[in-house]
C-alpha cells in the first residue's frame, strides 16, 4: 500500500516535465506507468493517458489493473470526443469483462458515445441504428440503472432522427408530385411506414397531414374510373386525421380537402 502511494506521489512530481513524459514512454516500470496514466487522466490530459494505457492493457492482460486500464482508456477517447473509438473500447470492455466493475458504465457509454456521434437526418443513419442497439442492450442488462431515464431519452431522440429522415423522404415524394410517376403514392407509403414503425413520434401529426394531402392529390390527378374511389379514401383519411388531431394546426387545410372532396363526390 505504501509503495503504491509513493509511486503515485512520484508520478505527480515527475509528470510536470515534458521531458520526463518522453522518458516515461520508454520506461519498463509498468506500475509506475499505470499510476502516471491515472494521474494524467485526473488532470484531463487524456491523450497522454491514452498513450500509456494502450500499452498497459496488453502488458496487464489477465492482471488486476487490466480491467480499470481498459475502462479508463475508453473514457480517455470519450472525453476527447473520439466517440467511435470510445464506443469500440467500451464494447471491448463488456466483451472481456461482462460482469466487471465498470460493466454498467461501459455499456451506457458505448451507446451514449454513438448517440453523440450520429449524423444529421439527411445523411446515412447506420450509426443511429447502432446507437439505438447499444442503448437498448444497456437497458436489457441494467433495467434498474439510475441512468435508465437518460438512456430512454436518447433512444427516443434517435428514433425521432430516423423518423425525420423518413419525413424528409415523404416530403420529397410529395413535392415531386406526378413527375415521372405517381410520387404521391410513394409519399403515402413512406409516411405510413414511419408511423407504423414509430407510432409515438413527435412528427406523427406532420406525417398524418402529409398522407391526407397526398391522397387528395392522388384523387385530383386520378383517371376518371378511379376518382370516386380515391376521393372517398381522402375523405376517410380526413376523418381519421380529425379524430386524432381535432385541434391540429393543419385543420384549416384538412377541412378544405374534405369540402372539395365531398363536393366532387356529390356531383
Amino acid at each position: 500500500m505504501k509503495k503504491n502511494i509513493l509511486i503515485t506521489l512520484l508520478a505527480v512530481v515527475v509528470l510536470s516535465s515534458c521531458g520526463e513524459y518522453n522518458n516515461l514512454l520508454k520506461s519498463t516500470d509498468y506500475e509506475y506507468k499505470y499510476e502516471a496514466a491515472k494521474n494524467y487522466f485526473a488532470k484531463g490530459q487524456y491523450n497522454r493517458s491514452a498513450t500509456l494505457l494502450n500499452e498497459l492493457i496488453t502488458i496487464f492482460k489477465g492482471m488486476t489493473n487490466a480491467e480499470e486500464s481498459l475502462y479508463m482508456l475508453g473514457m480517455c477517447y470519450y472525453n476527447q470526443k473520439d466517440y467511435q473509438t470510445a464506443s469500440q473500447t467500451f464494447i471491448q470492455y463488456c466483451n472481456v469483462y461482462p460482469q466487471g466493475t465498470y460493466a454498467e458504465l461501459a455499456r451506457f457509454h458505448a451507446g451514449k458515445a454513438l448517440y453523440l456521434d450520429t449524423p444529421e437526418p439527411r445523411l446515412d443513419q447506420s450509426a443511429t441504428y447502432s446507437a439505438i442497439q447499444q442503448l437498448q442492450m444497456f437497458l436489457e442488462y441494467f433495467p434498474q440503472s439510475a441512468k435508465k431515464g437518460e438512456a430512454q431519452t436518447m433512444i427516443f431522440a434517435l428514433q425521432d432522427k430516423l423518423v425525420m429522415k423518413e419525413y424528409l423522404a415523404a416530403r420529397l415524394y410529395y413535392n415531386l408530385g406526378n413527375y415521372m410517376g405517381n410520387n404521391y403514392l410513394s409519399c403515402v407509403i413512406t409516411a405510413q411506414n414511419a408511423l407504423r414503425d414509430y407510432p409515438y413520434t413527435s412528427l406523427r401529426e406532420d406525417l398524418s397531414i402529409m398522407i391526407l394531402r397526398a391522397k387528395y392529390e392522388m384523387a385530383v390527378y386520378s383517371v376518371e374510373d378511379r376518382k370516386t374511389e380515391r376521393y372517398r379514401e381522402a375523405v376517410d383519411e380526413y376523418y381519421a386525421f380529425k379524430n386524432e388531431f381535432p385541434d391540429s394546426k393543419y385543420m384549416k387545410d384538412a377541412d378544405r380537402i374534405f369540402d372539395e372532396s365531398e363536393k366532387i363526390l356529390k356531383d
